[in-house]
């Protein structure tokens, strides 16, 4: 009983944490940027086919945007201008991609003396229906009051949509080398997207709780060998996956299976060797079909709590040499981040268990990164509004210039 009450709260709270619902409106049609390259307008705010990437990647550089829209942000219509842009990006295997994403700019502020950050979202779910930018326009996602605060501070925001998220392709969850592009990128793009005129000399962060946590690390750690160009000040996530591994273990049979199993499809996505669906049953293969269709983060919490790999596959893929190579592959921590680091996570997490964060934050602070390390005594829904505002107070002194106060 205590495991399904507790349940009970936790779906019941990203359901009040959604519930916030707007019309979206059509948009007028802005004018084509002059300067970008391949950047072409796409018609008409509603066509999903914005979101399906050309067949041909046009050639250009990461972060060089390849079409783009004007945006109608439910929550922030009247605060701030919007865009949705398609760019270029690279995904966990080295490979040139396409990734979508929105970039807000503050109404009221000088957008060439904006500092940028780049938002990572947390866990959406596998079905196209469930894209981050979707979520924005409808006003349901629940990273918005971290946006909020980050716009009404004068920061233009760039929420990636992360690789994936089209009618046509799967989302790559949870897998870092393909997030950490991504999260990159969409600063590039934004910084390279005339209608925004912002810098391109602009301060940057990186933000992200849980899956955007995750996304926020990896971009730290690859940021200085991937865009180099970037004047990044600092880097603020909550709820880190760090270890997939250690994560799964919390997972399977308990409250949260319902990540893991949009984990195990997220990493099958970005390395097709993996081929999961040898290794399901017909339980499986119907369930996992069926979540790429339906399932957001509501679904994933309410439809799978106390299942098992067991119940959905023939033999577990998790152990085997495949699969724990490209695990370990995406494990956090193998490179230091360069810039101050705010970390945070609560101490009664039940989907990101709270151990193998504070691993991270030791091999971090053994790497000698500026860490900043604090907990709450809240559950893993709980902590996306506990961190909110020591995160944007965080990123705000790196803004300032002011130094940090690490506390390995």
């Amino acid at each position: 009983m205590p495991e399904f009450a507790h349940r009970t709260r936790f779906v019941a709270l990203v359901v009040a944490a959604l519930g916030v619902t707007a019309a979206t409106a059509p948009v007028a049609v802005g004018e084509r940027p002059a300067g970008v390259v391949t950047a072409q307008q796409q018609p008409g705010p509603f066509d999903d086919s914005f979101y399906v990437p050309p067949r041909t990647l046009p050639e250009g550089e990461p972060g060089d945007v390849i079409r783009w829209r004007p945006a109608l942000p439910a929550l922030n219509a009247a605060n701030a201008d919007a865009w949705q842009v398609m760019y270029l990006s690279t995904n966990a295997l080295g490979e040139r991609s396409a990734v979508t994403a929105t970039v807000l700019v503050p109404r009221g502020a000088d957008p060439a003396k904006a500092p940028v950050v780049g938002y990572a979202p947390g866990t959406q779910g596998p079905a196209f229906k469930c894209t981050a930018s979707k979520a924005i326009e409808r006003g349901t996602l629940y990273d918005q009051p971290a946006v909020n605060d980050l716009i009404s501070r004068g920061y233009a925001v760039a929420v990636t949509d992360y690789e994936g998220y089209s009618p046509e392709t799967t989302p790559t969850y949870i897998t870092g080398r393909s997030e950490g592009p991504a999260l990159i990128d969409a600063v590039r793009a934004a910084q390279r997207f005339p209608q925004a005129k912002l810098s391109p000399d602009a301060k940057v962060a990186f933000q992200g709780y849980s899956q955007g946590g995750g996304a926020a690390m990896w971009a730290g750690e690859q940021q200085p060998d991937y865009a180099p160009e970037l004047d990044l000040v600092g880097v603020a996530g909550g709820g880190v996956p760090a270890d997939l591994n250690e994560v799964a273990a919390g997972l399977n049979g308990y409250v949260g299976f319902g990540f893991l199993a949009f984990a195990a499809v997220g990493l099958d996505a970005a390395y097709p060797e993996l081929d999961l669906d040898s290794y399901l049953n017909d339980t499986g293969r119907q369930a996992i079909a069926e979540a790429k269709q339906q399932d957001c983060v509501v679904e994933l919490l309410a439809k799978y709590p106390g299942k098992k790999i067991s119940d959905y596959t023939d033999r577990d893929p998790l152990p085997t040499p495949q699969w724990q190579a490209r695990i370990e592959e995406n494990e956090l921590g193998t490179r230091p981040i360069r810039v101050p680091v705010f970390q945070y996570h609560g101490t009664v997490d039940e989907i990101v268990n709270t151990p193998q964060a504070e691993a991270l934050h030791r091999r971090y602070c053994d790497q000698g990164v500026p860490v900043t390390w604090k907990t709450y005594p809240v559950d893993h829904l709980a902590g996306i509004f506990a961190g909110n505002a020591d995160a944007g107070r965080f990123l705000a002194d790196r803004f300032e210039g002011k130094p940090a106060e690490p506390n390995c």
